[in-house]
């Protein structure tokens, strides 16, 4: 899964944000249709609610069950839940949480 949401993630033609690029793998991976990819589109760039990291938000709502699991180990991982503080840290690239995101929601299927 995580191959796959690097592969669209800001990438022509589409471009896909980092929410809209883990719901793309999950789509394609676990044939699910009932969520659609611009349905995501909002919550790109620090936009998802409370600041959220779009990629770990769309992780915990394709796997709500999960969402606790998915936080903290995402957190544990990147050191933050938050867009601006991981973009401000400079340490982690948005691929990096697009990747642990789709990785991390792989693990929850």
């Amino acid at each position: 899964m995580k191959e796959t949401a690097l592969s669209v993630f800001r990438q022509p033609p589409d471009r896909l944000n980092c929410a809209q690029s883990v719901v793309h793998a999950w789509c394609e991976v676990t044939g699910d249709t009932a969520i659609t990819v611009a349905d995501f589109k909002p919550f790109g760039s620090g936009k998802a609610p409370e600041g959220l990291c779009g990629a770990v938000y769309a992780a915990c709502q394709l796997a709500p069950d999960r969402a606790e699991t998915l936080k903290a180990a995402f957190a544990a991982q990147l050191g933050s839940l938050y867009c601006r503080e991981i973009r401000e840290a400079k340490v982690h690239p948005c691929a990096t949480c697009v990747a642990q995101a789709a990785e991390l929601l792989a693990g929850s299927e």
